[in-house]
C-alpha cells in the first residue's frame, strides 16, 4: 500500500543481487517495475542511509525499470561498516565519492542499461550531480531533492550551530556525547562545555571511532537521531531506522567520514561554472522545500542561477524529507513527466 495516494504501490524486486565493485566490496542491488521500462537508478541519501520499499513509490512501476542499490559500507551491502569485526579503517579509506560514481558505472554496466534517469536527494543529490558531471553521456534526466553540495559552509550550519537556533531541544541531545568527551578540560565553573571555535564533527569523528564500541553506539545514535528529527517541517514521532544501533552506526560513521574529508573534492566543486555546463543540457527537477533545515534552500536557488535550463520546485510547505506530502507529490509529478517525454 503506498504511503499516500498519489504514490504508486511499492513492487516487489523481479531481480536483485550482490555486485563485486573491487576493493573486498560488494553492493547489493534490486530492480523493481518494468523490465522492459525506462531504466531509472534511485540514490539514496546519507551517505550511509541504505535502500528502503519506500523508495520504490515515486516510479511508476508500468513505465520504470527502477534500480536501487546500498552503497558501499551499508544495508545490505557488505562488508557492513556497522559491523564490530569489520576493519573501519581499510574500509572507509575505499568508500569516497569518486569510488561510489564508479560503483554506478559498474552497475549501469553490469545491468545491460545505456541509459538512465538518475534520481537523488540529500547526499543522493550530491553524487548524482557527481555523477552527471562525469559521465553526461550517461544521463538521461536528473530528478534531484533537498540539493546538498557538500560545502563547508552547509556542514557548518547543520552541525555546528546554525540549525540549533530552530531545535534547541534536540541541539541538546546531539551535544551530548561531546559534554561528555570534552569535560572536564572545556567547561566553565557551572559544567557548561565551551564550543565556540569547536569543530563538533571533528570531535564526533574522534567519538565514532572510539575502541569502546558504547561510546560509538552513544555518539552514533545521537548524530542519526539528530537529523532524523530535524528532517521534516512538523517533528516525527517515528524517526524509522534512526535510533537502530547497526543503522545508526553504519551511517554516522560513513557520513561523518565524507564530511571531515570535504566530499573528497574541493570546497564548492558541485557549484563552479565549468561543473555545471557539463549537465545543463540533461533535463532537470530539483524539488526544494522551503522549511529544509538539514539542506536549506540557498544551495538549491545558487545551483539554478548557474542551470537556468532546469526547474527548480520549492515545496512551500516541506522540510528536507523526500516523504513529506508536498515534497512526495512533487517527486512523483517529475518522474511522471518524464515517463511521457522521455518514453515518447
Amino acid at each position: 500500500m503506498a504511503t499516500f495516494p498519489f504514490l504508486y504501490d511499492a513492487p516487489e524486486p523481479f531481480d536483485s543481487g550482490m555486485l563485486d565493485v573491487g576493493d573486498g566490496q560488494s553492493l547489493y542491488y534490486e530492480q523493481v517495475g518494468n523490465p522492459a521500462g525506462l531504466p531509472a537508478v534511485f540514490i539514496h541519501g546519507g551517505p550511509g542511509g541504505g535502500i528502503t520499499a519506500q523508495y520504490r513509490e515515486f516510479f511508476d512501476p508500468a513505465r520504470y525499470r527502477v534500480v536501487l542499490f546500498d552503497q558501499r559500507g551499508c544495508g545490505n551491502s557488505t562488508p557492513n561498516i556497522a559491523d564490530p569485526d569489520v576493519d573501519v579503517a581499510a574500509n572507509l579509506a575505499v568508500n569516497t565519492t569518486w569510488h561510489l560514481v564508479a560503483d554506478l558505472e559498474r552497475l549501469r554496466t553490469h545491468l545491460g542499461i545505456d541509459e538512465w534517469l538518475v534520481f537523488g536527494g540529500s547526499w543522493g543529490s550530491t553524487l548524482a550531480l557527481t555523477y552527471a558531471a562525469e559521465h553526461p553521456d550517461r544521463v538521461k534526466a536528473l530528478v534531484l531533492r533537498g540539493i546538498f553540495l557538500l560545502r563547508r559552509s552547509e556542514l557548518d550550519f547543520y552541525y555546528n550551530g546554525g540549525a540549533a537556533h530552530l531545535f534547541p531541544e534536540q541541539w541538546q541531545e546531539y551535544l551530548a556525547p561531546i559534554d561528555a568527551a570534552l569535560r572536564p578540560s572545556a567547561t566553565d565553573q557551572h559544567g557548561r562545555t565551551h564550543l565556540d571555535g569547536v569543530d563538533l564533527i571533528g570531535v564526533y569523528h574522534e567519538l565514532l571511532h572510539d575502541d569502546d564500541r558504547q561510546v560509538v553506539a552513544r555518539a552514533a545514535r545521537a548524530w542519526s537521531v539528530w537529523e532524523g528529527s530535524t528532517s521534516r517541517l512538523h517533528i516525527p514521532q517515528d524517526l524509522g531506522d534512526h535510533g537502530q544501533e547497526r543503522f545508526d552506526i553504519a551511517f554516522a560513521r560513513i557520513e561523518n567520514h565524507y564530511f571531515v574529508n570535504g566530499g573528497f573534492f574541493e570546497d564548492g566543486y558541485l557549484l563552479k561554472p565549468e561543473t555545471v555546463d557539463r549537465i545543463r543540457h540533461i533535463p532537470a527537477v530539483i524539488v526544494q522545500g522551503r522549511y529544509d533545515v538539514v539542506c536549506p534552500a540557498i544551495s538549491a536557488w545558487q545551483l539554478a542561477k548557474l542551470w537556468p535550463e532546469a526547474t527548480l520546485q520549492i515545496t512551500p510547505d516541506a522540510g528536507h524529507a523526500a516523504m513529506e506530502p508536498a515534497n512526495a507529490k512533487a517527486l512523483v509529478e517529475a518522474t511522471d513527466r518524464f515517463a511521457t517525454t522521455l518514453l515518447s
